[in-house]
């Protein structure tokens, strides 16, 4: 998602999809370990998600 994206979220969606991107992180770097991951750039790009959602959180926090 595009951080303008993230920015129309209210801040309870924001949590929710921190915890929903989490969780994809744990599930692919799992995949990593056992070698069943098809695409290693998935887990920069849920790194980046989290990252983004921080980001717009803190931003709120802050206005």
């Amino acid at each position: 998602m595009k951080a303008s994206e993230y920015t129309a979220m209210s801040v309870e969606q924001l949590v929710a999809r921190e915890k929903e991107l989490k969780a994809e992180l744990f599930t692919l770097r799992f995949q990593l370990a056992t070698g069943q991951l098809q695409n290693p750039k998935q887990i920069t790009e849920t790194r980046r998600d989290i990252a983004r959602v921080k980001t717009v959180l803190r931003q709120k926090e802050m206005a």
